[in-house]
């Protein structure tokens, strides 16, 4: 017997070797084909797979953040374009009058062209009269000097006449009753202010601007039952 291999042996052990290898195939398909077998049944069509519903997520409230305000930037402005401000001197100078406003007269002219003018102030009531003359003042027959001995109620008196340029132009004859100085003084520059309005009606805008046509109506607070003035009360006394 020969050492070497016979040809035959050879083709027999190679035919083995693809057998056995066919055989390891064979068995791996065959589970893949009985797991399809287990999941979709003979006579059974495949169904259709679900779709998928997602649940609705409950939305979160929205918080609402604080604003952080800017620093304020303050802008140059031109000179020309700021308005103008006016304390206690009426309407700007730009501002139109009403062509069609008609102001209340309170006062009259008699027939022989003497302007009259009631004033009035607290408990005082004070008449005047004025006509053309040369500057003359004369209350209740006394000289204004006289009449009123406190510098600030003749300054008071004459305001009104120096504000219209009509002091040494008109003769003024007052008659004034009641109440005490302070109130006849007042009295007193309502009347004339009255009275230089109905004897020349250019000068309404200049009198009311100055506050000279405006009643002043404070007067004093009457006393109360069980008080012992307006409001003060009695002195408590604990014995």
């Amino acid at each position: 017997m020969s050492s070497d291999s016979d040809p035959v042996d050879d083709k027999a052990s190679d035919s083995m070797a693809e057998s056995s290898a066919a055989e390891e195939q064979a068995s791996v398909v065959e589970p893949a084909a009985a797991s399809d077998a287990v999941t979709t049944p003979a006579g059974e069509e495949p169904t259709a797979e679900e779709p998928v519903v997602e649940a609705p997520v409950a939305e979160e409230p929205a918080v609402d953040e604080p604003a952080v305000e800017e620093p304020a930037v303050d802008v140059p402005v031109a000179e020309g374009a700021l308005p103008e401000v006016t304390l206690c001197q009426g309407a700007p100078a730009d501002a139109t009058a009403d062509p069609d406003y008609t102001p209340v007269v309170r006062g009259r002219i008699d027939r022989f062209g003497v302007a009259m003018g009631t004033g009035r102030r607290k408990t005082s009531v004070a008449r005047v009269r004025i006509r053309p003359g040369k500057g003359e003042f004369q209350i209740n027959g006394r000289s204004l000097d006289d009449y009123f001995g406190v510098e600030r109620d003749r300054h008071m008196v004459l305001a009104p006449l120096r504000l219209t340029g009509k002091q040494d132009q008109l003769d003024v004859h007052i008659r004034v009753n009641g109440g005490g100085t302070t109130g006849q003084t007042g009295a007193i520059v309502l009347g004339i202010a009255r009275a230089l309005q109905v004897l020349d009606s250019s000068l309404h805008q200049t009198l009311s601007e100055a506050g000279f046509l405006t009643r002043d109506g404070r007067m004093v607070e009457r006393k109360k039952y069980g008080l012992r003035k307006a409001r003060r009360s009695f002195q408590f006394s604990k014995r």
